[in-house]
C-alpha cells in the first residue's frame, strides 16, 4: 500500500471518529448479548501502522515500530483470554492471501460503521441498529480453523517527534494550536456462519503506546472494552 493511501485511510479515520457525533463506543447487534458458553474465536492478523509526527505535522511511517506492536499486540490479545474466558485462537498460516483480503474488508466496514452508524451521517434503513456484514467470504475461517467466530482489529498510531513538540510550544505561545500525536482503531466480533458483525468498539485518544508490551496491554484491554464475553 502506497505511503500517500495509508496516511489518507488513517487521517479520514481520524477525522470521522472525531466528528461531534461519534460519541458512541461499544455496540452490540440486535439478538446477540454475549458469546455462547464454549464458542471458540479466532484472532485475525492484526492491521495495525505506527508513525511519527514530524515537526510540520506529516505522519512518517516507521516500519521498526510497526513490527514491535503487531507482536506486542497479538500477545495481549491472546494472553487477555484468560481474563476474559474466552477462548481465543492464533489463525494459522498467517497474512495469507484470505486473511490479508478479509483485513481489508474488515478495514472498509469498520470506517462505514463508524461513518453510518456511530456518525452523522447515519443511514436511515439501519435504524440506528449494528447491522452490517462481512459476507459469506468468511466461511472459509470456519472451515479452516472451526472457530465460530473471529475477532478483527485495526489501529493506527502516532507519536511526537520531539522537534513536533518543540513546535507545539512555539504554537502555544504564539496561541496556535498544533495537534501531537494520537492512537485511533476499532475491534470487531464476526460469527463466522453468518458473516455479521456482532459487536464493534471504536476507539479514539490522545495515549497509548503499541511499542511496549506493558502498554501494548493497555491498549488490548481499551479495545476490548465491553467486549461480550
Amino acid at each position: 500500500m502506497a505511503y500517500s493511501r495509508r496516511v489518507g485511510q488513517w487521517w479520514v479515520l481520524a477525522c470521522l471518529l472525531c466528528w461531534p457525533l461519534t460519541v458512541t463506543a461499544a455496540s452490540l447487534a440486535e439478538g446477540f448479548s454475549r458469546l455462547p458458553g464454549g464458542a471458540a474465536v479466532v484472532l485475525m492478523p492484526l492491521d495495525i501502522e505506527l508513525f511519527s509526527v514530524s515537526a510540520g505535522g506529516i505522519l512518517e511511517p516507521q516500519a521498526e515500530w510497526t513490527e514491535k506492536a503487531h507482536a506486542n499486540l497479538r500477545e495481549a490479545f491472546l494472553t487477555r483470554k484468560s481474563a476474559l474466558n474466552v477462548n481465543f485462537k492464533a489463525l494459522p498460516d498467517e497474512g495469507d492471501e484470505v486473511s490479508d483480503s478479509l483485513n481489508r474488508l474488515h478495514a472498509a466496514v469498520g470506517q462505514a460503521i463508524i461513518l453510518h452508524q456511530q456518525g452523522m451521517f447515519a443511514l436511515p434503513t439501519k435504524e440506528g441498529k449494528l447491522d452490517w456484514s462481512l459476507g459469506d467470504e468468511v466461511a472459509v475461517l470456519r472451515a479452516r480453523t472451526g472457530a465460530d467466530y473471529a475477532l478483527f482489529a485495526f489501529v493506527r498510531d502516532s507519536y511526537t517527534s520531539g522537534q513536533r513538540v518543540a513546535m507545539m510550544v512555539v504554537g502555544a505561545l504564539l496561541g496556535v494550536g498544533l495537534s501531537g500525536g494520537f492512537q485511533v482503531g476499532y475491534a470487531s466480533l464476526v460469527d463466522l456462519t453468518t458473516g455479521r458483525v456482532v459487536w464493534f468498539n471504536r476507539l479514539l485518544r490522545g495515549s497509548g503506546d503499541l511499542r511496549e508490551l506493558d502498554k501494548a496491554r493497555e491498549s488490548c484491554d481499551a479495545l476490548l472494552d465491553s467486549f461480550p464475553e
